[in-house]
């Protein structure tokens, strides 16, 4: 179905990421929907390790400047834009020097995970979303990957829920088999700042357990991999919403 507007949030796209299962799919599917005419853009995190002058990123002026309160404390937004390379396809890099700027992901030289990884989440949520209305487009689908845009549809169906903005979108989310890591223990005072309590990740915040509570805020949920690892299985299996076993990109039109 051509002339929809499909938006793609995702941790992991080729060629930003090499070599992993959602960077390739996200790639794959974003091209797919794009060439059968649709209307697709693409936001993702601007790590450290995308480089800004082999991809060509440059800064977005008007859409940047705005600052999101983040455990009480001011973070400026940034947004970079790139086309992907050879396409006409617009990718967005929600930007932040405090939290995006290091060289690893989601762990320090020693293997620690950082302890802001809840903040960067969280900062990235919101990021796109405020990006969006900024934008002035309206997406008809918001399909998500990665364990960092599973907060974008908690923060729409909690915080934002007066906001009419989003009232017609629907919002896809694809489940990976994604490394688990535990997150601060200050997670649910932060997320409490913005009025959000009742979540059951909460007593135990984590990667995954953060994609689980986002599977009660979507309209369909697909495997991001065939085979989905134990605890993800569970999830999906008693999750309420409209569900699909793994698609490959020539497939996934079928759910928007």
């Amino acid at each position: 179905m051509p002339n929809q507007k499909i938006l793609y949030v995702t941790t992991e796209m080729y060629p930003y990421q090499e070599d992993t299962n959602m960077g390739s799919l996200v790639h794959k599917m974003a091209l797919k929907m794009h060439s059968e005419g649709n209307d697709v853009r693409v936001f993702m995190p601007r790590f450290g390790q995308i480089s800004e002058r082999k991809f060509q990123l440059h800064e977005v002026i008007r859409l940047s400047g705005m600052n999101i309160i983040i455990n009480d404390l001011d973070q400026p937004l940034i947004i970079k834009v790139a086309s992907l390379p050879g396409e006409r396809l617009q990718v967005y890099f929600i930007d932040n020097e405090e939290y995006f700027k290091r060289k690893q992901y989601y762990f320090d030289d020693e293997g620690h995970p950082f302890e802001d990884n809840n903040e960067r989440a969280v900062f990235f949520a919101r990021g796109v979303i405020e990006t969006i209305k900024k934008l002035n487009w309206v997406p008809d689908v918001i399909h998500l990957n990665g364990w960092m845009s599973s907060l974008i549809p908690i923060y729409l169906k909690t915080y934002y829920k007066d906001d009419s903005y989003f009232k017609d979108t629907k919002i896809v989310l694809s489940v990976y088999n994604e490394e688990d890591l535990k997150l601060n223990e200050n997670t649910k005072k932060i997320l409490e700042f913005d009025n959000i309590s009742d979540l059951q990740s909460l007593d135990n915040p984590s990667f995954l357990n953060f994609v689980n509570d986002s599977m009660d805020y979507v309209d369909v949920i697909v495997k991001g991999n065939e085979f989905l690892e134990e605890k993800l299985e569970e999830a999906f299996a008693k999750a309420e919403a409209e569900k699909s076993d793994y698609l490959n990109a020539d497939s996934i039109a079928k759910i928007y």
